[in-house]
């Protein structure tokens, strides 16, 4: 049986900084992986001499997303054509075509069109709070969730493509135990963890509060290398060592790696699965 696996995600990076180690590990595996990407991260901060060359910053990103889908091995990346919505309160929200202003049921069919097409065992996700509440992520999980659901309903007609319902459905967690760590850490260093991020816009305490059970614990030391040439792809958003962020660098430091949550099937008791196509 051929193994397919997708991810779904809302902006290029998404894909590396968060579960690139298990795209990556399945990938060199074998696997067949595929990216959903809702946007190309059109409200993200760019260096201005980074845009040398790019007609905007949505051409830079999807060149950057180009590279790390290279570096992790990617079968094929599927944009969904609406735009980077920029973190909450911002004026991005507000663009007519910003993520969050479509539909959930409009980005869920879009979703569940492509999983008909691609026909993947597992899907992975962002969790119920987007990872660190961005509106975007947040949006792509919900419309995700109801593809997942949409994908496998005979009664609705997808391009008259059959139905299809992927055994398993993850959603990608940052664990808290490693959190509280560094938001214990985070003064002695001068940084602030209610106000995290470029613009001060992510609030690492608050985050920590909402914790998610891990079910499956991905070890991808095997590709820690790959990971890490595909995250220096979005040297615009800090993937690279020299203008990489904080926590990030120093996760990746000490861990090697990732936690998901399964929403589908329901998850039994017992320790963290290893493999995410277990059971199939």
């Amino acid at each position: 049986m051929k193994k397919v696996l997708l991810a779904v995600v809302a902006h290029p990076d998404d894909e590396s900084f968060g579960m690139g180690g298990t795209l990556a590990l399945y990938a060199k595996a074998g696997v067949e992986v595929y990216l959903i990407c809702a946007t190309k991260g059109e409200a993200g901060e760019v260096p201005a001499q980074m845009l040398e060359g790019f007609s905007s910053i949505g051409e830079l990103r999807e060149h950057e997303l180009s590279c790390a889908a290279s570096e992790l091995g990617l079968a094929k990346i599927h944009y969904l054509g609406y735009r980077d919505s920029g973190m909450s309160g911002s004026p991005e929200n507000n663009h007519p075509q910003a993520l969050v202003q479509a539909p959930v049921d409009e980005v869920a069919k879009k979703i569940a069109l492509l999983i008909r097409n691609i026909k993947p065992q597992v899907i992975i996700t962002f969790d119920p709070i987007g990872g660190y509440m961005h509106p975007d992520h947040i949006a792509v999980h919900n419309a995700c969730v109801a593809a997942f659901k949409i994908a496998g309903d005979k009664a609705i007609k997808l391009d008259n493509l059959s139905p299809f319902a992927p055994p398993k459905l993850y959603f990608h967690i940052f664990p808290r135990g490693l959190l509280k760590y560094f938001v214990k850490l985070m003064p002695l260093f001068g940084k602030d963890p209610s106000k995290f991020g470029k613009n001060g816009d992510i609030d690492l305490a608050l985050i920590m509060n909402q914790d998610f059970p891990t079910h499956a614990r991905i070890n991808y030391r095997k590709v820690a290398e790959q990971r890490e040439k595909a995250s220096a792809c979005h040297a615009s958003q800090g993937g690279d060592r020299q203008s990489g962020y904080f926590l990030t660098w120093i996760l990746r430091l000490l861990s090697t790696n990732e936690s998901f949550m399964r929403a589908v099937p329901p998850p039994v008791k017992g320790h963290p699965e290893r493999d995410l196509f277990k059971g199939i």
